[in-house]
């Protein structure tokens, strides 16, 4: 194991942690060299913290407002900041000489140890404006001056995002024109919204996919899922993630996280997301019938019926029947 090498994530709330929890699994599961460490904040529960820690490598406490530090002044001038000060974090976990940072909605489908060999600061582009990056998986040198950097840059500048894309993206701005070996390729943080916008090269090159990131307000844990039947269900009007991969994140969470919660929780009671019986995706009763204008609207604001009318299958036999 590369003992100077890591992969990190950060989980600021219970929420947050089942997804560091998957994310950590499938990184095992493809048999990673590397180790884990995944940062927490206060609000993460005992039990939550007891099954990272059988999980990951190191699971670090970090809370921005305790520490006396430059972080902490930082902080009174930035109090907008709060969670992109906590993953900044991850800068000082100098022990390791190397690291990449995840986010704890990515779910690895492959081993992605080669990302090791990529200089600081290497990431994909953003979906939404390719020469920003997405600040969702990036490979990093730990460092304190870096850090320290950091810091001062979020202080003057703040960030246009209001969160840590937008300071990252501002330290690090010569990304899009300085080294093209600094861009990695979008198989290592597939947004899963960014499917919808270009289906072909989904169709092209999905399948080489290394990391899905969930991008978007509802994350695959806002969703319930019954084990036996392998259904997925929830508010589907808000999906933004293509239902394989969110199958594959809820196969791997029931079987291999939620065993570890119940050891974790005992008699204490939990809601783990996983319900028996429980009424069948949505989507997959009658949708309401809504007029071209309105769908096109839907759409326009990001909130297409991915497992409805608007499912890949029907997109891509709407799409054969134009080329027929």
């Amino acid at each position: 194991m590369a003992a100077d090498q890591a992969f990190v994530t950060l989980a600021t709330n219970d929420s947050y942690a089942r997804g560091a929890m998957v994310l950590g699994k499938s990184l095992r599961n493809h048999n990673t060299t590397k180790k884990l460490v995944v940062l927490i904040g206060p609000q993460v529960s005992e039990p939550c913290k007891g099954v990272l820690q059988r999980i990951y490598d190191e699971v670090r406490m970090v809370d921005v407002l305790d520490s006396g530090d430059t972080a902490h002044l930082a902080m009174m001038k930035r109090p907008d900041l709060g969670v992109t000060f906590t993953k900044l974090h991850c800068w000082t976990l100098t022990h390791f000489s190397k690291c990449v940072f995840m986010d704890a909605d990515t779910l690895v489908l492959s081993n992605i140890d080669e990302l090791f060999e990529r200089k600081e600061l290497s990431a994909a582009p953003d979906p939404g404006w390719p020469d920003c990056f997405n600040s969702g998986v990036f490979v990093f040198c730990p460092s304190m001056e870096t850090y320290g950097k950091l810091l001062q840059y979020c202080t003057e500048h703040g960030s246009f995002d209001g969160g840590d894309q937008g300071i990252l993206n501002g330290f690090f701005g010569d990304w899009a024109t300085a080294d093209i070996s600094k861009h990695l390729p979008f198989v290592y943080n597939l947004s899963s919204i960014a499917i919808y916008t270009y289906l072909p090269a989904f169709k092209q090159y999905g399948g080489n996919a290394k990391v899905v990131h969930f991008l978007g307000k509802t994350k695959p844990w806002n969703y319930t899922f019954d084990p036996k039947a392998k259904r997925i269900s929830g508010s589907m009007t808000e999906a933004t993630s293509h239902p394989t991969f969110l199958m594959d994140w809820w196969t791997l969470y029931s079987s291999a996280v939620v065993p570890l919660m119940y050891e974790q929780y005992g008699d204490q009671p939990f809601h783990s997301g996983c319900v028996e019986g429980e009424s069948p995706l949505q989507a997959q009763a009658l949708p309401p019938l809504m007029s071209s204008q309105e769908r096109k609207e839907r759409w326009e604001q990001g909130q297409a019926d991915y497992l409805g009318m608007d499912s890949f299958d029907n997109i891509q036999r709407k799409l054969d029947s134009f080329l027929k």
